[in-house]
């Protein structure tokens, strides 16, 4: 059981390698994530629910409280 759920997370832009701390939302998965660097619009890789699973230092917080995906 996890006691602290991270709600911050670094997301890296796999494109051009520009990495920015985001807040993650609690309440839904989020999708889709353009990286204000490039711009390309990052989508989560296949198996994962969203960018932050994908792309981020952290997971989401629900695969963080093993509630699974959103």
């Amino acid at each position: 059981m996890v006691s602290e759920i991270n709600l911050k997370s670094t997301i890296t832009c796999p494109n051009c390698g520009h990495s920015k701390e985001e807040t993650m939302p609690t309440d839904a998965c989020q999708y889709f994530y353009e990286c204000e660097n490039c711009h390309l619009v990052l989508k989560p890789k296949a198996g994962d629910c969203c960018v932050f699973c994908s792309y981020g230092t952290e997971k989401c917080p629900p695969i963080q409280t093993g509630a699974g995906c959103c």
